[in-house]
């Protein structure tokens, strides 16, 4: 009879230890529960000195940063509140809507005789534009949800600067070689193979650490500043003073000059790092960046839109030329 009752004893007593392991699992998930609803109703925003360390990226930005908001659907609500990522939300969510309104119109107006080879071209400038601004609309919004959607999305974003690069020489490089074969098909492999490359070291988890804002910004900018062997290269071939070349280098200049401006202040967080706390929710260097970034792919656009009519509209090209150039 004593075993038996030591035996029913221990029963008891594991089935005890389960029932509190079971009930304390259940009281932690309730909790946790509790905690998304209350950050849900209602949250506030913080100092930076109170952000975890996956969301501390910029210090001269001193308050007014969301806190880490564990839901998806909080996150797109925050979309319409006052906070540090406001401004790069809304400029590159326009800019993203605009440049899909503008593709639509280009692409399927009825109006337009613009034939299929000339809208795949600048279809795919288009795609380079939306997905940059799309990515990065969509990392700014969910960057504070966990620490894994944000490095996610945080490569996504810079994917995605690199697909606008990319796509952006196509159509130039296309009508400014219009008449080279050659140079043209190697230049364009030669861009695709940089934007490849560029796009699988964006995706390093080191790439989006904070201390690596220069050398993102320098990998950028070099990344768009080897157009300038095309463009020399455009230069001889079209004749320096054709007022076609001139037209098109200054645009395509123009375009260069808006986009490394815009990586520039990214880089030294001007104007914050001069006065800290000062704006910390307008005109800081990253929202500048995506106002440089979107007045970039618009002159962009218009440049080529120039090249392009010249060149379907006038230009003969010689057909040797064209096939050995």
């Amino acid at each position: 009879m004593s075993r038996r009752q030591n035996c029913k004893n221990s029963i008891t007593a594991e089935e005890q230890e389960n029932d509190f392991i079971s009930f304390a699992h259940s009281a932690a998930d309730q909790a946790e529960q509790v905690v998304r609803k209350l950050i849900q109703a209602s949250w506030n925003v913080c100092h930076f000195s109170k952000l975890p360390h996956w969301l501390q990226d910029n210090d001269y930005l001193k308050y007014g940063h969301r806190p880490p908001l564990p839901s998806f659907r909080v996150c797109f609500k925050s979309i319409f509140r006052i906070h540090t990522e406001t401004g790069n939300i809304w400029t590159h969510l326009i800019g993203c809507i605009a440049f899909i309104c503008i593709a639509a119109y280009f692409l399927i107006h009825p109006n337009l005789e613009i034939q299929l080879q000339e809208k795949l071209v600048f279809g795919i400038f288009f795609a380079g534009a939306i997905f940059c601004l799309g990515f990065s609309f969509a990392f700014h919004t969910v960057c504070c949800h966990s620490e894994f959607v944000s490095h996610l999305f945080s490569k996504l974003d810079y994917c995605g600067i690199s697909l606008l690069i990319m796509c952006s020489n196509v159509p130039w490089l296309y009508y400014g070689f219009y008449c080279h074969f050659h140079p043209k098909v190697i230049y364009l492999i030669s861009v695709c193979v940089l934007g490849v490359a560029t796009i699988l070291i964006s995706f390093l988890d080191k790439f989006s650490v904070p201390e690596w804002r220069p050398f993102r910004a320098a990998l950028f900018i070099s990344f768009g500043l080897s157009g300038i062997i095309p463009a020399v290269h455009y230069g001889f071939l079209e004749g320096w003073f054709n007022s076609v070349s001139l037209n098109s280098l200054a645009w395509l200049l123009l375009m260069g000059l808006l986009y490394i401006a815009g990586a520039v202040l990214y880089a030294l967080r001007i104007p914050e790092r001069f006065f800290p706390g000062k704006f910390d929710i307008w005109l800081h260097s990253h929202q500048i960046f995506h106002l440089f970034v979107i007045s970039g792919a618009l002159v962009h656009f218009h440049g080529i839109s120039e090249l392009a009519l010249h060149r379907v509209s006038f230009a003969q090209c010689d057909l040797a030329n064209t096939l050995l150039v």
